[in-house]
């Protein structure tokens, strides 16, 4: 033989196929879908979790955003009520310098040092009005238990029965809570 001869020639064992594999043709073309599958599988299963954690995720997030405005709300109210708490204890003083006012002898109607003391009395009704705190003087008024404390009936032709003739003492409202009420009396 010469060698383009020897080139030529087919060998059997190349040609025969593998007789190692024990597969049958058919099984080894059906393998590869049943492991796509089987891994389309996993990977929406794997979807399904992720997706359950990020929800998770999200959930708890927004209940800390609720947790933290609900924490900055009662803060904010707790601060606002410690001022108006701290102007409640000033009431008194407030009512002193109004009865004081309007005792004034005539004689000192221009006095600078009563002027001094006039201003301190502004600056306190500036502190209330500043904190969204008014004054309750119900004269006229329907009475209102909730607002006004009744210390005295009597007669009025001015006003109806049930109707507040003289306030004693102002109160004091913050919003629409009753800081103190007002001292009245009511008509018969």
């Amino acid at each position: 033989m010469s060698p383009k001869d020897t080139t030529n020639t087919i060998n059997e064992d190349e040609v025969r196929p593998d007789s190692s594999s024990d597969m049958p043709v058919e099984s080894v073309e059906t393998q590869p879908n049943e492991t796509i599958s089987g891994a389309a599988a996993d990977v929406v299963a794997l979807e399904k979790k992720a997706k359950e954690y990020l929800d998770g995720w999200m959930r708890e997030r927004a209940d800390f955003a609720n947790y933290k405005k609900r924490v900055e709300t009662q803060l904010r109210d707790s601060a606002q009520n410690a001022a108006v708490e701290a102007l409640v204890t000033l009431l008194p003083v407030i009512d002193d310098f109004e009865r004081a006012m309007a005792n004034v002898p005539a004689e000192l109607a221009g006095n600078p040092w009563l002027n001094g003391v006039s201003m301190i009395q502004r600056k306190f009704q500036k502190m209330l009005d500043d904190q969204g705190v008014t004054t309750l003087d119900p004269v006229g008024d329907v009475f209102d238990p909730s607002r006004h404390e009744a210390v005295g009936m009597e007669d009025s032709d001015t006003v109806g029965s049930g109707h507040v003739t003289v306030t004693l003492q102002k109160g004091y409202v913050h919003g629409d809570r009753v800081l103190r009420p007002a001292l009245v009396k009511v008509a018969n």
